[in-house]
């Protein structure tokens, strides 16, 4: 009976220390954002804000923005395995793929990533768990239900032009997928691609010639210049559908978009439950937004002599 109360003690004894020792670790997070604009800004606030919510002062965030550069996210992910950091935040897909690239140990999370499928080159048989050291949140908002929206705000139009960066991934993919259900809807569609910011302005303005409404999807490079999209599509008078709040705000007038901030927080929470509950990273399944909001972009609207319909919000 001694032995098996010492034994039991010696048990406790373990478990405390072991508790002990997981409260005082301060755990080190790397976040590698691709570049600043308003939806991956908010992504990163969400992340950091879980995480500080749920550790206080035992975690310790290095940020690091990789000003759009896909070698900066290689260089950034590569210095984050070398540190050793607990975990890798990855903020967009080029941010994902470069964390990915750079270890197979340290977990990594990715938020603003519209398909992972596409993002790891996955081709066929996917499940939504990735089997790696890596998991996340989706950006992903209906495509049939933003084409839906181009059919309830422009059923008069007759070409829509796809409007996005050559560059990323899932920009191609949002494309593809929403051309289908614009056909569906009796729509014509021309896809107008810029390779990068340079010629943002000269293919925009090729694309407000030929369509009677835009659509752009999430798209990192657009979301950078939608000062130089506004400056050519207001004055043509032609409308902008966007895939996220972020570009509509910028160019758009309407978009069923998600919160970022929201996202980022998921992706913060799921960190805790890798860092402190032990979850395994490769069984997690990817996280998509709950909800979606139809928006519009009061100003533009005005400009354009628009009327939106009712369940509309104005994007604040």
């Amino acid at each position: 009976m001694k032995k098996m109360l010492s034994l039991v003690l010696a048990l406790c004894m373990l478990l405390t220390c072991g508790s002990v020792m997981a409260e005082g670790k301060t755990y080190q997070i790397g976040v590698l954002q691709l570049v600043q604009h308003a939806a991956l800004d908010a992504a990163t606030q969400g992340f950091v804000d879980a995480l500080t919510e749920k550790l206080g002062d035992k975690v310790e965030f290095d940020i690091q923005n990789a000003s759009g550069d896909s070698a900066a996210c290689t260089t950034i992910a590569t210095t984050f395995d070398a540190n050793g950091v607990d975990l890798i935040m990855a903020n967009a897909t080029p941010a994902l793929q470069a964390a990915m690239n750079a270890t197979g140990t340290i977990p990594v999370l990715g938020t603003s990533v519209t398909d992972y499928a596409t993002a790891l080159g996955v081709t066929e048989g996917w499940t939504g768990v990735t089997g790696l050291n890596v998991s996340g949140t989706s950006d992903l908002a209906p495509l049939d239900g933003q084409a839906a929206m181009i059919k309830e705000l422009f059923p008069d139009a007759k070409k829509v032009g796809l409007l996005y960066c050559s560059a990323e991934p899932n920009s191609v993919y949002q494309v593809t997928v929403i051309a289908e259900h614009l056909k569906a809807l009796g729509y014509e569609t021309e896809e107008f691609s810029f390779s990068d910011s340079n010629d943002v302005a000269t293919v925009t303005q090729a694309c407000a010639d030929s369509v009677d409404v835009i659509y752009i999807p999430t798209d990192n490079t657009a979301a950078s210049y939608t000062e130089t999209i506004a400056n050519v599509v207001i004055p043509a008078k032609k409308a902008v559908v966007a895939g996220e709040a972020g570009i509509c705000s910028g160019c758009g007038v309407a978009t069923l978009s998600i919160s970022y901030y929201d996202l980022g927080y998921q992706t913060g929470l799921m960190a805790y439950d890798i860092l402190v509950n032990g979850a395994d990273i490769t069984t997690m399944e990817i996280q998509s937004a709950p909800n979606f909001t139809k928006m519009y972009n009061a100003a533009n609207v005005a400009e354009l002599g628009l009327t939106m319909p009712a369940d509309y919000l104005p994007i604040e």
